[in-house]
């Protein structure tokens, strides 16, 4: 087998070590996720299970408690770690996510400018997608925030990524220090108004640079699709959602699950056009976004568009937690 390299390709492959998570599914289809310690025993309400039985058992094996439920033990995936770490602010679902990495054609060595970070789910998918060879610049306004991003990317590949790069501070005032003039070949704006970053993002990006917005209602959306066409150096924005529905699988009982994963939020994405070119003509377009209250220099907050907001109590709580196990770990 040839040597291990990439910064996280030690934590995903091999028996299970000291420090590993593993993702523990019970009989019926339950699941928890412990970190591996040497003598530290997993409780439920029906008996315990012993980590040092698992220290140095193959990816994929079964045990059984001392009740005598069996469990599988399997490694948890990106998708899966992304759902149960500890969260500031909501997470970028993996449905998304995927759907950002693919179209927005994030390559090895690629330079993403990404804004904001939120809890880091987002960025670790852009990370695996540019390689260590490519660069991530995040931008975020809470340092809070940004400490528990940081410190879920750290657990997850088992170090500080070296191609990652968090600044906090808003974009606007920030990435024109940081990046110089069409040096950037993506970026991705998971914000509440990123229509207010188009500027800066417009001289950032190379000609043909993708720009992806995430936003979460269609008052966000129209108001991004309109200010990419007034702004004039963007081709038409193409806008689109995923919604995703398992499937129940047993014999012949095959069917949709009765809840599916529906709207999380609808990504929007541009090309930067080369400087002074001017976009075609639509022959026909649409009319202007109907004004709100909330249009014209008012400042959005997450509550106007409905998102739950995390109390401070709450965010300086998981960022503690986060401390302690980074301490805990080798």
């Amino acid at each position: 087998m040839p040597p291990v390299t990439a910064i996280d390709a030690g934590l995903r492959r091999g028996p299970f070590q000291v420090g590993d998570r593993v993702q523990l599914t019970d009989p019926k289809g339950r699941m928890h996720t412990i970190t591996l310690e040497a003598g530290k025993e997993f409780h439920t309400h029906r008996g315990f299970l012993r980590h040092n039985d698992l220290i140095g058992a193959p990816d994929g094996s079964t045990t059984t408690n001392t009740a005598g439920t069996q469990y599988l033990a399997i490694r948890p995936l990106l998708a899966d770690y992304v759902m149960s770490m500890p969260r500031g602010a909501a997470v970028v679902y993996p449905k998304d996510a995927g759907q950002i990495v693919t179209m927005g054609d994030i390559f090895p060595g690629a330079v993403v400018v990404e804004a904001g970070v939120g809890s880091g789910a987002l960025s670790m998918s852009l990370l695996r997608a540019v390689g260590e060879s490519g660069r991530v610049l995040s931008f975020e306004r809470r340092a809070d925030f940004a400490t528990i991003a940081q410190a879920n990317a750290r657990a997850f590949f088992g170090a500080d990524h070296p191609a990652w790069t968090v600044t906090v501070g808003d974009l606007v005032e920030s990435l024109p220090s940081v990046v110089g003039p069409a040096s950037v070949d993506r970026v991705i704006l998971d914000m509440l108004a990123p229509w207010e970053c188009l500027g800066v993002v417009g001289e950032a990006l190379l000609p043909g640079g993708v720009l992806i917005c995430y936003v979460a209602t269609a008052t966000q959306l129209s108001r991004v699709a309109e200010a990419m066409r007034d702004h004039g150096g963007f081709t038409e924005p193409h806008a689109w959602e995923s919604i995703v529905r398992d499937w129940h699988l047993e014999g012949l009982a095959v069917r949709p699950q009765h809840r599916m994963h529906g709207h999380t939020g609808f990504l929007i994405t541009s090309r930067r056009l080369a400087p002074g070119v001017t976009p075609p003509l639509r022959k026909r377009r649409p009319g202007k976004g109907y004004v709100t209250d909330l249009d014209g220099e008012a400042e959005w907050d997450a509550e106007d568009i409905g998102e739950r907001v995390p109390s401070d109590k709450r965010v300086r709580k998981v960022a503690r937690s986060m401390g302690e196990t980074s301490r805990r770990l080798p």
